[in-house]
């Protein structure tokens, strides 16, 4: 292939869709399919996934795309797969079967077994191991969980019969025919299973949460071989070339490659990344400390792994599902712009959208939402103006622990996901930080990180710097409120956030 006729698959798995995007050699799109799936709420803090579904509709969306862009297999470079992080399987070795739903990021349902974990002193070890905090939010538990009430299947497991993988590994093992069984650093880094500083699974932390070492893949570089494509799926073998978690794949995309940049993905959440380099910097203000990214043999000057601050925002996007959903205030989620910029202002309506638990910085699994400052007065209008006032404002929470971990002011804020096409959400944004949010002209920057793994690993991409090249601006939104008027909005914020609290109620 000559330069202008190299193209990369990129697999993006979220929590609500299946997407597939092909990107040629200057990191632009040419043709997309995506298709949303089922999401499943068996009980109370609840959310599951059918993995087949997941399977399925990615495989699907692989195939709408290529015959879009009226390419074959033949004409990719290669592969690169993001997911949504956290969401944990468990399935049959033998058969390729699922041995229960996928339980997704969102989940709560092991809140009490984490809070009892807490209790007995290991938060502080844990912490130190794995750079994040015991929450019902990382994979351990959920994994904890499966194998204690699948019957037998602790027993099964430690046979080594079962096999566990966050979506990017069940993606990989189907694509493969079962031939590959592997994660990819950042994936890993997510499970509360990872030693952080050494790059690999812990045993003490496999002991502390019961689970057997047989059923975990193999760590790779989120950049290099990781398997081919069964011929039977797309007519040709092609290479699997680059794994990532969603959000560290948008940061990689996102051209963040610095020290000090920072992204936020407005998705189902919202997911704040900030490039620390290429040592850990542990959090004392309630953020994540993880790994940004391992190049591997593709690192070619720049560091091998990158490191990462993260806060995750459990509810953005999904609030504005909910509103169209639930409570049938819009019929599309694109209505909620036009609605919200119809009132000057929230009315003195705030929604705190803790459906799941309050994420970063606060770390509270049992808050539950709220709508406060209701009246007679209130409209859909100031609900939804509300609703998008939220997204900004726990983003804003993020970004201010951020400043704290790193003794600095952060310059501006890059930004990427479904949510940013609403220039009135940006506006707000950067109105409540009091720094410039900046949108790529490609949003679609999560794919983009896959592709840009993928690609750099088979030279579509000769290095870094070349990536970085392809980041072109969309739009600067500049803040246009008052200091003090910032101040006022982010106190009544503060407020109802205190009032949701578990520890406050």
């Amino acid at each position: 292939m000559t330069a202008a006729e190299k193209y990369v698959l990129a697999l993006d798995q979220g929590t609500t869709s299946s997407r597939a995007i092909i990107f040629d050699s200057q990191g632009s799109i040419r043709s997309q399919a995506q298709e949303e799936f089922e999401q499943i709420y068996p009980g109370s803090g609840m959310v599951e996934h059918n993995p087949e579904t997941i399977w399925q509709s990615q495989l699907r969306t692989a195939k709408n795309a290529l015959s879009a862009a009226g390419l074959s297999a033949k004409n990719l470079a290669g592969i690169g797969i993001a997911n949504q992080r956290e969401t944990t399987i468990l399935w049959d070795r033998n058969t390729g079967l699922p041995v229960y739903n996928a339980i997704v990021w969102q989940d709560r349902r092991t809140s009490s077994y984490c809070s009892n974990l807490k209790k007995s002193g290991v938060s502080s070890r844990v912490s130190d191991i794995s750079g994040l905090p015991i929450d019902p939010y990382f994979s351990a538990s959920k994994m904890r969980w499966i194998l204690a009430h699948v019957p037998g299947l602790s027993d099964r497991a430690k046979r080594g019969e079962i096999a566990f993988g966050t979506v990017d590994s069940y993606l990989l093992w189907k694509l493969t025919n079962g031939r590959a069984h592997a994660t990819d650093a950042t994936n890993a880094s997510r499970t509360l299973l990872y030693d952080l500083d050494q790059g690999d699974w812990s045993d003490e932390l496999l002991d502390l949460f019961d689970v057997p070492r047989e059923v975990l893949p193999e760590i790779l570089p989120s950049c290099g071989a990781f398997g081919l494509t069964d011929r039977s799926l797309f007519g040709a073998e092609v290479p699997i070339t680059g794994i990532a978690g969603d959000q560290h794949a948008a940061t990689f995309g996102q051209a963040c490659h610095s020290a000090g940049t920072v992204k936020n993905t407005y998705g189902t959440g919202s997911f704040l990344l900030m490039n620390t380099g290429p040592t850990p910097h542990r959090s004392t203000n309630g953020l994540i400390s993880t790994i940004a990214w391992d190049l591997g043999a593709k690192a070619l000057g720049s560091p091998r792994r990158s490191f990462a601050l993260e806060g995750s925002v459990f509810v953005s996007g999904a609030a504005v599902q909910w509103l169209r959903d639930e409570l049938k205030i819009i019929s599309s989620s694109a209505e909620i712009e036009a609605l919200a910029a119809s009132v000057p202002d929230s009315g003195g309506v705030t929604f705190v959208p803790a459906f799941v638990g309050l994420g970063a910085p606060h770390w509270d699994a049992d808050a539950r939402g709220a709508l406060l400052g209701l009246t007679r007065s209130t409209t859909r209008a100031h609900i939804a103006r509300a609703t998008l006032q939220a997204a900004c404002f726990q983003t804003a929470d993020v970004l201010a622990a951020m400043s704290a971990d790193c003794g600095l002011k952060i310059p501006e804020l890059r930004v990427d996901g479904g949510m940013t096409v609403n220039n009135m959400l940006l506006q707000m944004q950067a109105n409540i930080l009091g720094v410039p949010v900046v949108r790529p002209k490609v949003t679609e920057t999560t794919a983009l990180g896959a592709a840009y793994f993928a690609g750099l690993a088979t030279s579509v991409w000769s290095d870094i710097s070349s990536i970085a090249q392809c980041w072109k601006v969309d739009r600067i939104f500049d803040p246009q409120i008052s200091e003090d008027e910032r101040r006022s909005m982010r106190d009544g914020w503060s407020r109802s956030v205190n009032r949701v609290r578990s520890d406050q109620t």
